[in-house]
């Protein structure tokens, strides 16, 4: 029976499970942010949150006990050289769920989980591209539209006849 289980299994054997989880927090830790199903996104959540705050007190104990959990050493250099340091202050919730729609082959929501303080676009890091694109530019109309459409050219453009032209007495005895 699986009275009082709570988490999800993911449709996974243990080792299986775990492996893909410490593959996926690595990942996170490497690239600040993985494209994931919702329900892994959650699973890895809840992994990966008590691993970023032992990573705040860099200790041989505490590098050890991440390192048997990512068994990856680039991504334990990264997270207790940069990423301890600007979750410091934080005092949990240090990553974000970001759901984007769904996949197209098996219909399965899908979402980014990237962790928070390292998103530039929602905390406004990125103040030289932003100011580069304040411009706003409208496309160039070609010159016989601007001709047709200006009020100047229609009035100084002569209006055409509706009525029909009058043929001449001399094609209705041609014919």
């Amino acid at each position: 029976m699986r009275h009082g289980k709570k988490f999800n299994h993911l449709s996974r054997k243990a080792p299986h499970r775990k492996s893909m989880l410490s593959n996926m927090a690595s990942s996170l830790i490497i690239h600040k942010k993985i494209e994931t199903t919702v329900a892994k996104a959650k699973a890895l959540r809840k992994y990966i949150e008590p691993i970023l705050t032992r990573s705040k007190n860099d200790t041989t104990h505490s590098r050890r006990t991440v390192f048997s959990l990512l068994n990856n050493k680039e991504s334990v250099t990264e997270l207790f050289n940069n990423i301890s340091e600007k979750i410091a202050s934080r005092p949990g919730g240090y990553t974000r769920i970001i759901k984007t729609g769904f996949r197209l082959g098996d219909n399965a929501e899908m979402c980014v989980i990237e962790l928070v303080d390292y998103n530039t676009l929602l905390l406004g890091g990125d103040d030289k591209a932003a100011a580069s694109k304040t411009r706003r530019r409208r496309r160039k109309k070609s010159t016989a539209n601007v001709a047709e459409e200006s009020p100047k050219a229609k009035k100084e453009a002569p209006k055409k006849d509706k009525k029909k032209p009058k043929k001449d007495k001399d094609d209705k005895k041609s014919k």
